[in-house]
């Protein structure tokens, strides 16, 4: 009975694979950038093929959400080092431009996501109303580097005038340069941090004292308590001014319609510890106002 060399066979029929798939163009194009012995390659045709197929890919691919490959956003490539050949997945351009976007953006909570896109380029100058604030936020921009202990701001006014974009915007724009910011739907937070008491609360609290620049958006709308105020934004406050950390606010009352609705609770009319608040706010921020007309309409 014949008995067949399994190996040499084996051999063959990879080789004669190999010799198969060189023919193939996107196949060759992979392989010549292998700066290693046809042998070497021979044994590793099928990831050689698969890489082939990705960046085959790659090449009519416009965007990232168009992505065809096994891992979205990466490619799977071929790397030699010290005379050995592996395969890592690594980020295409638009997963590549994603991840910078991403390590170099603030830290929204509980917001919209088109906030995440607010750019001082794309803000709308035509309403004159808005001119002040651009000013000053323009200013903001031009001088936080050289100043980063500087007040923030209040901004006030109707109700859809585009107060929360205009603020995003100017935050996005420094943490492009790694500013670490936080934003946060005022409203929301305070509830998330009633359930989590028992899981991150203490951390959660010491990063709004202690972030580069914070963004409480929509103070004013939420239902007033002793703790929310007093324990809560008050003491974040009182840190935050302490440290002259910039803070930003956004709401549709005036600080003295924040200071009336802050000093109303359960427990009744309370002036003395609204006031408190008020104070810091002052000493945190530049009170400024936009009426304008409705943009969510």
């Amino acid at each position: 009975m014949e008995v067949k060399d399994i190996g040499k066979c084996d051999t063959t029929l990879l080789e004669k694979k190999y010799k198969e798939s060189i023919k193939n163009p996107d196949f060759l194009f992979v392989a010549d950038k292998i700066s290693l012995s046809d042998d070497i390659k021979m044994r590793h045709t099928s990831k050689i093929e698969n890489s082939a197929n990705e960046l085959k890919n790659c090449k009519s691919c416009k965007s990232l959400h168009m992505c065809k490959n096994k891992v979205k956003g990466f490619v799977y490539y071929p790397n030699v080092k010290e005379g050995r050949l592996s395969f890592d997945y690594v980020a295409c351009k638009y997963k590549r431009v994603a991840l910078d976007r991403e390590a170099h953006s603030c830290n929204y909570y509980e917001m919209p996501s088109a906030l995440k896109l607010a750019s001082m380029k794309e803000i709308d100058v035509a309403d004159k109303k808005r001119i002040p604030i651009i000013k000053w936020l323009k200013n903001f921009y031009d001088t936080y580097e050289a100043a980063p202990h500087q007040k923030g701001l209040y901004l006030h006014g109707s109700f859809g005038s585009g107060k929360t974009y205009l603020i995003c915007a100017l935050l996005n724009e420094l943490a492009k340069s790694g500013t670490d910011i936080t934003i946060v739907y005022y409203p929301e937070l305070l509830r998330s941090l009633k359930d989590s008491f028992e899981t991150d609360f203490a951390s959660r609290i010491d990063k709004l004292k202690r972030v580069d620049i914070l963004f409480l958006d929509d103070i004013g709308a939420e239902s007033v308590t002793p703790w929310a105020r007093d324990e809560i934004l008050g003491t974040i406050l009182q840190y935050r001014m302490d440290a002259s950390l910039p803070t930003f606010f956004s709401s549709n009352l005036t600080i003295e319609e924040l200071e009336e609705h802050l000093s109303s609770t359960k427990n009744g009319v309370e002036k003395v510890k609204a006031r408190r608040i008020i104070e810091r706010i002052k000493q945190l921020t530049t009170d400024m106002d936009l009426i304008s007309t409705n943009r969510r309409s």
